[in-house]
């Protein structure tokens, strides 16, 4: 999770220290699909992804406008499943580069593919930093970690942006000046994101937007490394009560008296 606001962009907070209320309104920013079919993101239309994130906008005091005139934000939302690249040693570039150790020809022609996919393999790995939120990490870890305290840091990192993550992106916009002089000035942003390995993005989306609702029109001044609590339910085994006695015929359920 990482969020950041414009230099002058500013809640104002009410007496009794709560936010005071912003209007918004959504637009559809785009969805972002991933290298393998996935149902739980694949066919959900956008308003079973923008309610949840209605919901948690609400808990800091964010709320939707149907008037162009009072609403301050435009808020874009955009979704998707990041790509994983190929690991470099299971491409067939590499295998091929084992095979010619021999063919010093074919050996340097092999190296050079090796070097075009890590090359390639870099720039997805830049793209997903940004896409995630993980860019200040990611400018961090560049380097020589080795023999360092950041060598772990490094090394997680990388696990992470090259593993196929779920993550939702808003993006907030002054509305009253988009609207009436057509300029877009960026006021805040969010980004969080799980992975896609173990979960399902349309059960698991409330929790995550409402984790990262802490952060909305907050600056989290880097990336907020945590665990989203998502709540699971676990079926035991089935066991038998025994019979259930028939209810008297005179048993019914009334209808609610009139007022």
């Amino acid at each position: 999770m990482s969020s950041r606001t414009s230099s002058d962009y500013v809640r104002t907070r009410l007496a009794n220290g709560s936010f005071a209320p912003e209007t918004y309104a959504f637009a559809r920013g785009g969805e972002w699909k991933g290298a393998k079919q996935d149902a739980s993101m694949d066919k959900v239309p956008f308003l079973d992804i923008a309610h949840p994130i209605a919901r948690a906008l609400a808990s800091q005091d964010y709320i939707p406008s149907r008037d162009p005139n009072a609403t301050k934000l435009l808020i874009m939302v955009y979704w998707g499943t990041t790509h994983a690249p190929e690991e470099a040693s299971n491409s067939a570039e590499y295998e091929n580069l084992q095979a010619d150790q021999g063919n010093l020809s074919s050996r340097d022609s092999e190296m050079a593919g090796v070097v075009a996919e890590n090359r390639m393999r870099y720039e997805d790995d830049v793209l997903n930093a940004r896409m995630l939120g993980y860019d200040s990490w990611w400018a961090a870890a560049q380097g020589d970690t080795r023999g360092t305290a950041l060598e772990n840091d490094r090394q997680e990192l990388m696990s992470e942006i090259e593993e196929d993550r779920y993550f939702v992106v808003l993006m907030a916009y002054d509305f009253q000046l988009l609207w009436k002089d057509k300029q877009r000035k960026l006021l805040w942003e969010a980004r969080f994101s799980i992975p896609q390995r173990g979960h399902n993005f349309d059960e698991d989306l409330p929790a995550m937007a409402q984790y990262a609702s802490l952060y909305f029109g907050q600056d989290s001044h880097g990336l907020i490394h945590k665990e989203i609590p998502l709540g699971h339910v676990e079926i035991g085994d089935l066991k038998s009560l025994g019979a259930v006695p028939e209810r008297p015929a005179t048993d019914t359920v009334q209808p609610p008296a009139k007022r």
